[in-house]
């Protein structure tokens, strides 16, 4: 194996394929990535067994001397490349198990290990595929991906959900104490209703990777593996094993209170507000009345925050508690102008949208709090 790449033609791929490498690894070559060298493209795959990413770069024709494959530690290679100047370029040789960098002046010397122990993700057996703009991809993720649990003994819930139905892909997180759903209607075309789980590590890592927003990326679910494929890499994940929560029973039906308000303003008195809440329970108080709203932060210090702000908002008084983290999140994560809450009375979640007609393909629940 013998060849040579620019350091900027490199680093692209190593960078997006470094992130899944495990740092603490069970089995040492799992800190390797591979590099396999077919025809005039040169793969680099990382993988921690969850997840496994392959980067693709083409090479010059007169660059490759011999094809070939191998393992060699990514964290190194990823920091010689940093290391070296900018406008580089680095040969690459086997020799003898050792494989050498040259760039310059510069000369190193990494240990391997054969890329036949290199573990490899087994292909996705059969299942859905369908294509779609990374960015329409990229913007389901950013907008549902803040309610994903974090270690919950309810495993199902440490990921996200994705369900494909006809013309539509839909994704859906929650913690047990709010809810995120967005949808997205296009050229979905699959034969029937599937429901998958995508753990945490594996949605955090396809949200970084979705950069090109208008290239298209194939998606391919398979029972025991999600796939996702551009021109520039391969990314594939473990799906979790195990029933999702019905979603459809959480959301509020029939809200008897709509609140509209100005998104950018609410969120501004929340953050305000948050300020001196509890720092353990992050509760705040909302008490509606005819087009107002006042938000109550208390502490265990006897500390205390008010807001009042105009709202569009006919009926009558209300008062309901909930953790402002979560308001805040949402808050965050929608785009309109104008937020609607739709809500029933202080025990009952309440739905938040974005008020503007084509705001509809996203939905938030938040449960409220006891104070």
């Amino acid at each position: 194996m013998k060849f040579s790449i620019s350091r900027e033609a490199l680093i692209k791929p190593l960078n997006l394929v470094a992130g899944v490498v495990e740092r603490r690894q069970t089995l040492p070559i799992l800190a390797n990535v591979q590099l396999v060298l077919t025809g005039q493209e040169l793969a680099l795959t990382g993988t921690d067994l969850e997840v496994e990413l392959i980067g693709r770069v083409i090479l010059a024709e007169d660059a490759i001397q011999s094809v070939g494959e191998i393992t060699i530690p990514a964290k190194k290679l990823v920091d010689i490349c940093k290391a070296l100047p900018d406008g580089s370029d680095i040969s690459f040789q086997l020799d003898d198990q050792k494989l050498i960098l040259k760039s310059g002046r510069s000369r190193f010397q990494l240990s391997t290990l054969p890329a036949n122990d290199f573990p490899s993700v087994e292909q996705a057996k059969g299942g859905q595929a369908f294509r779609l703009k990374q960015g329409d991809l990229k913007r389901l993720i950013e907008r549902t991906s803040f309610a994903m649990a974090q270690q919950d003994v309810r495993y199902y819930l440490n990921g996200m959900l994705f369900e494909l139905t006809k013309d539509q892909l839909r994704m859906v997180a929650t913690d047990g104490h709010r809810l995120a759903m967005a949808t997205f209607a296009g050229d979905i075309d699959v034969d029937q209703t599937t429901q998958v789980i995508v753990p945490r590590k594996g949605v955090v890592e396809l949200a970084r990777l979705l950069i090109n927003e208008n290239e298209e990326a194939e998606v391919i679910v398979g029972s025991n593996h999600i796939r996702v494929i551009t021109t520039e890499f391969t990314f594939t994940s473990k799906l979790i094993d195990g029933k999702f929560p019905d979603y459809e029973r959480v959301l509020p039906r029939g809200s008897t209170k709509v609140v509209l308000g100005s998104r950018a303003d609410l969120r501004q008195a929340f953050a305000r507000t948050a300020i001196l809440s509890n720092e353990k329970y992050r509760g705040i108080r909302m008490l509606l009345s005819s087009g107002e709203l006042r938000i109550v932060a208390n502490n265990p210090e006897q500390e205390e925050a008010e807001e009042t702000l105009a709202v569009d908002y006919q009926g009558e008084t209300l008062e309901i508690g909930f953790n402002v983290s979560y308001l805040l999140d949402v808050l965050s994560a929608i785009h309109g102008e104008t937020a609607k809450f739709s809500l029933s009375d202080a025990n009952s979640s309440a739905l938040v949208e974005e008020a503007e007609a084509d705001g509809s393909n996203c939905q938030y629940v938040v449960m409220p709090m006891r104070l």
